[in-house]
């Protein structure tokens, strides 16, 4: 008796994944002419037939997105996720989530692209460089991105270089002169765009930051940007003897790591530290912490919306979002007396 073809069969001879075999055998818009030629060829090759009850179920299903982040244990991605948990449940829509990692997200992400996809995605702080691009385009699916822009997708981009600058210019201006600066373990655009907006609102004030004040953690968790990376950072400035009049930090997270550290120490916010934050995480509030807003519950709002919109029509015209951080400011930074 010969073997039933089945569509893990046809997926395997078209080298796609099985998902996009069922795009193609739903007639979904979201496949490449190019794609869909290697599917139709494998088909007719292996005279595979489809059970028509199996099309029509799968027809009748909700849409399924997938939604990358390199982490989902940070507040900042908690508070993004809450908003696109929070919209997608208005929606006929089901997503997944997949952890791309802060160490080489850009390389995980490409093997869970390779894996193939659902119906849509959502790309969060990952760089599109033209290898992910390319991939994505294979998949011709609904795409935005969020923390990160490319001038072929829908994105939401925060501008971190404005964010650095506004962060620098309140702390010049509160008074501060010796004001230092922790950064994110790993390098990345975002932190360097951070860094250089601080740097010039400092250098426009008669500022220059000093190198043993430009400091990062040693965990490597989140790239960076945790509790322990800002505590870890104030033992170092001590031992380089660099303890500073004010400090910025590239999150919340770091900021208080930063706080509980120069307790220990004996030292007070913002009496003998000054500490300005990143992010409006909901604790900051509590902890009278100065921070710049980056609104992330309605980005994540936003972001799904969007794709809501490409599901009707994909050829609709690009929409770009910058959003620029709004400074919070509370006790943590205030004038220096």
């Amino acid at each position: 008796m010969a073997k039933k073809i089945t569509i893990y069969d046809v997926a395997k001879d078209a080298g796609v994944a099985i998902s996009t075999v069922s795009r193609v055998l739903n007639g979904s818009p979201y496949v490449s002419e190019e794609t869909k030629n290697k599917v139709q060829a494998a088909i007719d090759k292996l005279d595979f037939h489809p059970q028509v009850s199996a099309r029509m179920l799968a027809k009748r299903q909700p849409q399924i997105i997938a939604v990358a982040v390199p982490t989902f244990t940070t507040p900042f991605f908690n508070e993004v996720l809450k908003g696109v948990k929070d919209e997608i449940s208005k929606l006929d829509l089901d997503f997944i989530i997949y952890n791309t990692g802060s160490e080489d997200p850009e390389e995980n992400f490409k093997r869970f692209v390779d894996r193939g996809i659902p119906d849509g995605l959502i790309v969060f702080s990952i760089d599109i460089t033209e290898k992910v691009n390319k991939r994505l385009k294979d998949y011709d699916i609904p795409v935005i991105l969020v923390g990160s822009n490319h001038p072929e997708y829908d994105y939401f981009y925060w501008d971190n270089y404005k964010g650095g600058y506004t962060a620098g210019k309140h702390l010049a201006q509160n008074g501060y002169r010796k004001i230092g600066f922790i950064r994110s373990h790993t390098k990345s655009s975002i932190s360097d765009e951070r860094e250089r907006g601080f740097r010039d609102a400092l250098a426009e004030n008669g500022i220059s930051l000093n190198d043993d004040m430009l400091v990062s953690g040693i965990t490597r968790k989140h790239a960076g940007f945790s509790e322990e990376a800002g505590y870890e950072a104030i033992k170092i400035l001590k031992e380089r003897d660099a303890i500073p009049e004010a400090l910025f930090c590239s999150n919340d997270a770091q900021a208080i790591g930063a706080i509980h550290a120069l307790g220990e120490m004996g030292l007070s916010v913002p009496e003998d530290v000054a500490i300005l934050g990143y992010d409006n995480i909901k604790i900051s509030k509590y902890l009278n912490l100065s921070t710049m807003d980056q609104a992330m519950y309605d980005v994540g709002i936003r972001a799904i919306q969007r794709l809501s919109e490409r599901y009707k029509d994909n050829n609709i015209k690009l929409k770009q979002t910058v959003i620029e951080p709004e400074l919070i400011v509370r006790k943590s930074t205030k004038p220096k007396s």
